[in-house]
């Protein structure tokens, strides 16, 4: 559960870390970090390897092919992320085809921008999570990891709702 957990999250990591920095550390105000350094070609050459379905791709291939669980489960989780991720970034997508195109899928969809129906989309998401948490919850009876479930609901909560704010 750990390996599929890490892999969910490792395509943003460096959007996590590099917007944690920047925002946290150095003070840059949110429409410098999102309107600029997002899409500086910096910023958009480290998304390219993440979110890359050929890298996870790979990955994954050879995890299989070694028969390595826990690595098919990070990879898997890695690639359902970016599936998911895909058909939701309007105008802030990411070169998914990395390194055989830099192609950029701009969705009519965005999870954030309400301009593109983030406001049904957001309460959409929420309530899928909400959902899944709660099979995780019924499926998992360990405390630690149900607090884990709910802390990372309530990120969901947060994170769904403060592009509102931002933007």
């Amino acid at each position: 559960m750990t390996a599929a957990l890490l892999g969910a999250l490792a395509p943003d990591l460096s959007l996590y870390l590099m917007v944690g920095w920047h925002l946290l550390i150095l003070g840059t105000d949110p429409q410098i970090v999102f309107g600029q350094l997002y899409f500086s070609e910096t910023w958009q050459s480290v998304f390219a390897v993440d979110n890359s379905i050929f890298v996870w791709g790979a990955l994954l291939a050879v995890a299989l092919s070694r028969k390595w669980r826990i690595l098919v489960c990070f990879a898997g989780a890695a690639l359902l992320h970016i599936g998911l991720d895909f058909p939701l970034h309007a105008g802030d997508g990411r070169p998914h085809f990395w390194p055989l195109s830099d192609w950029v899928f701009d969705s009519p969809l965005s999870y954030w921008d309400s301009r593109h129906g983030a406001r049904w989309i957001g309460p959409l998401e929420l309530g899928l999570s909400a959902a899944l948490t709660l099979v995780l919850w019924r499926r998992v009876q360990d405390w630690p990891w149900r607090a884990l479930f709910s802390v990372l609901l309530l990120a969901e909560l947060a994170s769904n709702n403060i592009w509102f704010f931002v933007f």
